[in-house]
């Protein structure tokens, strides 16, 4: 029985997984690719990516409430409504996203100062910034896509959209950042129009997919009814708000950093997006407990669902353990990729190493709070998320960092308490069960 549900995760984790690994890796070739332009345009990338990532996290929490709702009627066999929610999503991410985007792009140079006032970082970070602000509205909807096709065991789809949509990336980055194939030379900029372009054919990849096989679930037939969308948007607002407040504190985290130093920040933005990739497998491993979980309390089962969230976690434990393992004893190697910079590269070493020596705790809480986030229990989750960044992590990365003199290895050890603080706090609240009685 064991062995046929741990089949049952890897069936299901396996390609969110892969469709997330596959993320950021893109993100790594591009972090790559501008290394070879210089610190200033490797620190600009950077804070630019996790601007951008601030801009449109609110949107991202629009998966976590299709994939709860999604599942829930998969569970219930209701599955000429399963498609309701994401009808739902993407209405609302045509509403805020367009004219975020114009928003944020008009005042776009006259903000970015206050993330970093080195005038280098600045002239290349802002033109990257505009350019990925423009794909706002596509993210939303490919966030609510994914929600969706992961909620119903349909994560195959979710992988070829996501391949397809990486293949176009690294053509036109390549192609814009370097002047290649007949393209103009951009440099850093071109990296972030590549990126723009490549999320909306992702989009377009994604809604022919759909066409063909959620219809019969009520794919673009209709507007969600009002219950729907309101039990939706309850999910999916503080979704929305934890995504938001995460990212806006991974961009207080870059603030924080480029107070030490701009060597400090370019190292940074590489271990970061190695710390991202390190990370996913459990995030993945997490979707897919929120799946089952999903299911299995609309088919009434919830000590089952309680039994999937901690088998997920064995899972998430070994998997991520075995990721940490390079990171903690040959960091060189996998930074000498992307730094250049014998100072970049020494600074950038430990805080990767204690990544990697911690990575299989993080599991713990990465899988728990999507197990929780679909059994539709997302307030709760904020509340911790939201309260452990901003009220116990940010104040001791300023202090141990830029005032206490600590640098990047003070932060990174101020970084992995904390996190194994959350992790402890979501097995406590998994093990309650009060995530069984919300209603979805």
């Amino acid at each position: 029985m064991k062995r046929e549900r741990y089949k049952t995760i890897l069936v299901l984790a396996l390609p969110i997984m892969g469709g997330m690994v596959s993320q950021n890796v893109m993100n790594l070739v591009d972090t790559a690719m501008v290394g070879t332009l210089g610190d200033a345009a490797l620190a600009a990338v950077g804070m630019s990516s996790f601007a951008n990532f601030m801009a449109q996290a609110f949107l991202m929490g629009l998966s976590s409430g299709v994939q709860a709702m999604a599942a829930r009627r998969l569970g219930e066999a209701a599955t000429d409504r399963m498609a309701a929610p994401l009808n739902g999503g993407l209405l609302v991410a045509l509403v805020i996203g367009i004219p975020l985007s114009i928003l944020l792009f008009t005042y776009a140079p006259l903000l970015y100062p206050y993330l970093n006032d080195d005038p280098q970082v600045i002239a290349e970070g802002v033109p990257y910034l505009r350019a990925r602000l423009c794909s706002i509205t596509a993210v939303g909807m490919n966030f609510a896509f994914r929600g969706y096709f992961n909620g119903v065991n349909l994560s195959k789809i979710y992988l070829r959209s996501l391949l397809i949509m990486h293949a176009f990336n690294l053509v036109l980055s390549y192609g814009l950042i370097f002047g290649e194939f007949g393209m103009p030379q951009l440099g850093a900029t071109g990296a972030g129009v590549g990126s723009a372009i490549a999320t909306y054919i992702g989009t377009i990849v994604y809604i022919v997919m759909a066409l063909r096989v959620a219809r019969g679930a009520g794919f673009l037939r209709g507007l969600p009814d009002r219950e729907t969308m309101k039990k939706m948007l309850q999910l999916s607002v503080p979704s929305g708000f934890r995504q938001l407040f995460f990212a806006g504190g991974l961009t207080a985290l870059f603030w924080i950093v480029g107070r030490v130093s701009t060597t400090a920040l370019a190292a940074a933005n590489v271990v970061i997006n190695l710390m991202l990739v390190g990370i996913l497998p459990g995030i993945g491993l997490g979707l897919a407990a929120a799946s089952l979980v999903g299911q299995s309390l609309g088919r009434g089962e919830p000590d089952d669902a309680k039994q999937w969230g901690w088998d997920v976690v064995k899972v998430g434990v070994l998997g991520m353990g075995v990721v940490g393992l390079p990171m903690l004893l040959v960091p060189d190697l996998l930074l000498g990729v992307f730094i250049h910079d014998a100072g970049t590269l020494a600074e950038a070493r430990v805080p990767l190493m204690i990544i990697g020596g911690v990575i299989a705790v993080d599991a713990v809480g990465l899988v728990l709070q999507n197990a929780l986030l679909g059994a539709g229990d997302s307030t709760r989750v904020m509340v911790l998320v939201v309260g452990l960044q901003w009220l116990v992590f940010l104040p001791a990365a300023y202090l141990v960092g830029p005032v206490w003199g600590y640098g990047l290895v003070g932060i990174w050890v101020a970084q992995a308490i904390y996190r194994a603080i959350q992790a402890s706090m979501f097995a406590v609240l998994w093990q309650r069960g009060r995530w069984t009685e919300v209603e979805v």
